[in-house]
């Protein structure tokens, strides 16, 4: 990121998350096969990480594969499941020295044991890294990451003997997948889409929505900066009133 550019950004979100939506339509309308728009979206993400590190970003969430992406076709899982496998290895060394830390969210349990076995590796590499911390979300739902913090939750009230009280909101964001990171500020959708789904259900309660027609391969620069631009003039009110209005006018929501 250039200096002019950073100097434009006011407001900077701590935690961004992004729905990297648009690559098979991408490649779709260049002739392409749907896979060259997975390879060309890994570029993006390349991008995503240097802009927002450079930015000061503290948490960046990329949703890779969504807990329902197991329904696209056989052959383009297979593809991306091998694209994830080279990226991780790829990249793993770079983030690195770039001072990232690098964790996977959502459930593991369907993955082949190599690609198990290069996550693992990944986040041991990067664990003590001060850097921006990368979630990449695989095979993640907000639904499960809710079901999955409700169930540790309830066997630790059944192990302690304590009743239902216990059970608080606190408690049970002490389980979800991003635990100890801030709630996302800003979260993103490309590829003209205005849903969230099944993204980060619980921690994207208050978050700043932005959603874009543009496709996520061709997502750059420019657009990382108009994105932040706009985040930069949203009021956040938690629901409560702006500074400076008294108690007589109305309370319009968060």
């Amino acid at each position: 990121m250039s200096d002019a550019v950073n100097q434009k950004l006011s407001s900077i979100p701590k935690h961004v998350a992004v729905i990297m939506d648009g690559n098979g339509r991408w490649a779709t309308q260049k002739g392409l096969k749907r896979v060259r728009g997975h390879q060309k979206g890994v570029e993006a993400a390349r991008t995503a990480v240097t802009f927002c590190a450079n930015a000061g970003v503290e948490v960046l969430t990329l949703f890779a594969f969504s807990s329902e992406n197991w329904k696209r076709p056989r052959e383009e899982v297979s593809f991306l499941m091998e694209l994830f496998l080279k990226a991780i290895t790829r990249e793993v060394g770079k983030l690195h020295e770039r001072g990232v830390r690098l964790r996977f969210i959502g459930d593991r349990q369907p993955f082949a044991g190599p690609l198990v076995e290069t996550m693992n590796e990944a986040e041991a590499l990067t664990r003590d890294n001060g850097g921006l911390v990368l979630n990449i979300a695989v095979n993640y739902g907000g639904r499960w990451d809710m079901v999955q913090a409700a169930r540790q939750v309830a066997r630790s009230v059944q192990e302690l003997g304590t009743d239902a009280a216990g059970i608080t909101e606190d408690k049970l964001a002490r389980h979800m997948s991003t635990a100890g990171q801030p709630d996302p500020d800003l979260l993103i959708r490309t590829g003209g889409e205005r849903r969230i789904s099944n993204f980060l259900l619980w921690q994207a309660a208050y978050s700043e929505l932005y959603f874009c027609d543009t496709l996520w391969p061709d997502f750059g620069e420019d657009d990382w900066t108009t994105a932040f631009e706009d985040y930069a003039r949203r009021q956040r009110r938690f629901g409560g009133v702006p500074e400076g209005n008294g108690p007589s006018n109305e309370i319009r929501g968060s």
